[in-house]
């Protein structure tokens, strides 16, 4: 991975992760990375700064042990994605989070979005959920990977049009989902067993050779929030992550919601 000068936006993203939550210096993060409001939409963290430092006081004392490593960051615009494990008590819970912030014209962090699921070990010849190789590349091409996965989502999973797949998916396409084998016609034939569709896509972002999706799936009549991680290359997708959770009833919300 080639060094890369990080933004200000960039910087307090991480911040939020390393000094915040591996470090436990809440309000000192806050005090350096939050501008003066912070919209909270994870599952569970109140809304506002106030609302982050209470959550994290009781976090703290449930995972004293924490280390978090970021295994991704991609930004565009004023968004910041960031894909992350976290190993919590020795082990004892590990965690696989994918989350963006979007931070103000000074590059402060004023609104997070998140999904969380468990770190599962690979198994039988199954490719790690989220650690690999990454390097951003063909920055020139961040607009048109963009329109390429976004015509991806339109066409197969919200207008169902199956037939077009084998132009926007490579036949050896590497897959880190576990449920699902690698290749082409693997990825497909889990999409049509499980009735695999999207309500809408929230966000999409790009940075040359990825390109990130977040929005409300729907997978075998359940509903979930979720991120899809796509790397491209020769204007198809060769390699994919994704995370995904159930969406929360209203009535538990603490928050303004996933979106």
């Amino acid at each position: 991975m080639r060094f890369r000068i990080l933004s200000k936006q960039v910087e307090n993203a991480q911040n939020l992760y390393i000094h915040a939550i591996q470090d436990g210096r809440v309000v000192e993060a806050q005090a350096q990375s939050v501008g003066d409001t912070y919209i909270q939409h994870s599952t569970g963290v109140p809304d506002g700064k106030e609302g982050f430092a209470a959550f994290f006081a009781n976090f703290f004392e449930r995972h004293p042990e924490r280390q978090i490593k970021i295994v991704r960051t991609i930004e565009d615009g004023n968004l910041v994605f960031v894909h992350v494990h976290q190993y919590l008590n020795g082990g004892e819970a590990q965690w696989v989070t994918t989350d963006t912030f979007r931070a103000d014209e000074n590059g402060r962090i004023v609104e997070h979005w998140d999904v969380i699921d468990y770190y599962r070990t690979p198994e039988n010849g199954q490719l790690d959920q989220i650690f690999g190789d990454f390097e951003i590349k063909d920055v020139d091409k961040t607009v048109e990977n963009k329109k390429t996965v976004r015509r991806f989502l339109t066409e197969i999973f919200q207008n169902g049009e199956l037939e077009q797949w084998s132009d926007y998916v490579a036949d050896d396409l590497i897959q880190h989902n576990h449920e699902i084998g690698q290749g082409s016609d693997a990825y497909k034939n889990y999409v049509t067993e499980y009735d695999v569709t999207f309500d809408f896509v929230f966000q999409l972002l790009g940075q040359g050779n990825y390109v990130v999706s977040y929005g409300q799936t729907q997978i075998d009549g359940v509903a979930y929030a979720q991120y899809d991680i796509f790397r491209l290359e020769n204007g198809k997708i060769v390699e994919h992550w994704d995370n995904k959770e159930v969406i929360p009833k209203v009535e538990d919300l603490t928050n303004r919601g996933k979106f």
